[in-house]
């Protein structure tokens, strides 16, 4: 089954730009397909693949932070096509 994936990450703290950069770069070197907004970054792959890459980047990202927020969207479809029509 491929999926969609979109993420928004929070670090709680002033110096959050470079661990938010961070985090995206090591999303893009996951070798799936991805797409970068100013408010989440999206990622589409086989769940079998992508569930477990996310598993270890999410928890490398929050291990660095005392606190932060990782929200988290999974939809059952790949939507990397999508294009709005309005």
């Amino acid at each position: 089954m491929n999926i969609s994936v979109e993420l928004t990450f929070t670090p709680l703290h002033d110096q959050y730009r470079d661990r938010i950069k961070n985090f995206i770069l090591d999303l893009r070197n996951g070798g799936f397909t991805i797409s970068e907004t100013p408010l989440s970054t999206q990622l589409y792959g086989s769940y079998d693949a992508l569930m477990p890459f996310l598993m270890k980047t999410i928890k490398t990202a929050l291990g660095k932070e005392e606190k932060g927020i990782m929200h988290l969207k999974i939809y059952n479809a790949d939507r990397s096509n999508y294009v709005s029509d309005f």
